[in-house]
């Protein structure tokens, strides 16, 4: 199933003393690329949790955060104080400053700042870490489902774009017989405008002429479109991570028809090769955040 990059997923661990959030984003990188902000207790799993979001996600830029919410401060900690009261004298200085009211509320604020409260104990329990952990897949599992229902629109719309630049394609070929006749008309009219005109030898015209339209025909570019644009559908539609792999495809697209546009001759014909060009780059755009 096609997956976008762009995930978010959010769950919560309801421990004896404390309650973890953990929340992870995921947005299109070429590459992994995980950035955790984890509390000091878990720290020693930040391996583990890497590899889990290496092993589940694959590729992006992920972010995971984790934030312990204490419930029972007595049993769990002791206030800092020497910490609190310098909290306390530096907003005290920027309130006075700043001209604004300030109160005893603020105490509520500085509780939620870093080393506030003195954790007595810092080694991690194995039951607790298990839990944390289970809530950590729950938050993966919810990006996950993102993923998919947004690759399901992606590749929805990326199709009906790929439908688009086949309708094209097929619009050009009315015009094909209709740009050799231009063609060899405006080269007869120019050989009729020179003096001599008269002792021409049609038969090395008519050769001329062949060779010339050769240079102009695009079969074989509307071939490899058509090839690729099936290519397109059926890497899509694989079970297997195809954004790099799509990517590959566009830029094969877009040089056949270049190649179609810098051929074309025709007013009609290059009209509909800008229409497949405007289309193929939102395909672009799209595969830059597919899995």
């Amino acid at each position: 199933m096609m997956r976008s990059m762009t995930g978010y997923g959010k769950e919560t661990c309801e421990l004896a003393n404390k309650v973890v959030t953990i929340e992870v984003k995921s947005l299109n990188s070429k590459q992994l690329d995980i950035y955790s902000r984890i509390p000091s207790v878990y720290r020693e799993k930040d391996l583990e949790i890497r590899n889990i979001l290496s092993q589940r996600l694959q590729r992006g830029k992920i972010e995971v955060n984790m934030v312990i919410e204490v419930t029972d401060v007595n049993s769990n900690g002791k206030l800092n104080v020497s910490v609190i009261k310098d909290y306390y004298k530096q907003l005290k200085e920027i309130g006075s400053e700043l001209g604004i009211d300030y109160n005893d509320s603020v105490l509520q604020v500085i509780m939620r700042l870093p080393d506030s409260l003195k954790t007595d104990k810092e080694e991690l329990d194995t039951q607790e870490w298990q839990k944390v952990e289970k809530a950590l897949a729950g938050a993966i599992d919810a990006v996950d489902r993102f993923r998919l229902q947004e690759g399901k629109a992606m590749k929805t719309d990326m199709l009906e774009k790929l439908e688009l630049i086949e309708q094209c394609l097929q619009k050009i070929q009315p015009f094909e017989q209709e740009r050799v006749n231009a063609v060899k008309q405006r080269l007869q009219n120019g050989l009729n405008d020179l003096p001599g005109a008269e002792k021409t030898d049609t038969n090395r015209f008519e050769q001329e002429l062949i060779y010339y339209l050769e240079k102009l025909d695009i079969n074989e570019e509307k071939v490899r479109l058509r090839n690729h644009c099936s290519f397109f559908a059926e890497v899509c539609n694989s079970k297997e991570p195809s954004g790099k792999k799509l990517g590959f495809i566009a830029q094969e697209m877009g040089r056949e028809i270049n190649t179609i546009g810098s051929k074309a001759n025709h007013s009609e014909i290059q009209r509909l090769v800008v229409m497949m060009k405007d289309e193929l780059e939102k395909i672009k755009e799209q595969s830059l955040n597919i899995l």
